[in-house]
């Protein structure tokens, strides 16, 4: 299989490795030049330093061959047009992308893009050849279905400071993981949450918005842990 992936940060790489890993052919397209530098030492395959919503350097990537192009910046205009190059103009069969804001889920799926929200989701699609469906049910529980949920701390948040533990998480909510940087935190107690960071939580589709709430509330005081 090849794939085209739009890219080259945190999620296009963990992606890239996955794939690679199990002996499939893989191109990335990123403009930022330390990340293009940093994934052709570490792995076998072409790096294309440019603008995936850019005609000519998707040429270069030549997703006509591709059998599936997935967008995985943190931009989700990025990630739409350069989905809609692909399927329009190289007329690729799967599109999958990233999608940072839940609202922009509804206008990717219109255009035929599967709409997906973390590295681990995206990768067993392509691997797995599933549907997004399909993988819905795969983390459904017995009480009803779970959201996979991505929260970004807003980098204005320039005083907020607080560990898991003075976090009021509804019951059903757990913190899965924490990405800061090019680095990836298993939360626990004591983990403190900074501007910036982007936590992925598990919780009922009823409890996403008090989730949401009790990590971005700027207003909820940094309380010490007893």
């Amino acid at each position: 299989m090849y794939a085209v992936i739009a890219g080259g940060g945190k999620v296009g790489r963990a992606i890239a490795s996955d794939l690679l890993e199990d002996g499939h052919q893989v191109t990335i397209i990123e403009q930022i030049p330390e990340r293009t530098e940093g994934l052709q030492r570490l792995y076998d395959l072409l790096v294309i330093r440019g603008d995936a919503t850019d005609v000519k350097y998707l040429q270069q990537a030549r997703p006509e061959r591709a059998d599936v192009f997935v967008a995985t910046t943190r931009n989700d205009d990025v990630n739409y047009v350069s989905c809609q190059l692909a399927t329009i103009t190289f007329g690729v069969d799967r599109v999958l992308s990233r999608v940072n804001s839940p609202r922009n889920e509804e206008l990717f799926q219109a255009m035929g893009i599967e709409a997906v929200s973390t590295t681990t989701l995206i990768s067993r699609l392509i691997r797995e050849q599933a549907t997004v469906g399909e993988l819905i049910h795969l983390y459904t529980l017995r009480a009803g279905e779970v959201n996979l949920v991505e929260i970004d701390v807003p980098h204005d948040f320039a005083s907020y400071r607080r560990n898991v533990a003075q976090l009021e998480l509804p019951q059903e909510s757990v913190l899965v993981c924490v990405f800061r940087g090019e680095d990836t935190v298993i939360p626990r107690g004591d983990t403190f949450l900074a501007p910036g960071d982007q936590v992925i939580a598990l919780t009922t589709p009823e409890l996403e918005t008090a989730l949401r709430g009790a990590i971005l509330d700027p207003s909820a005081p940094d309380r010490p842990h007893p």
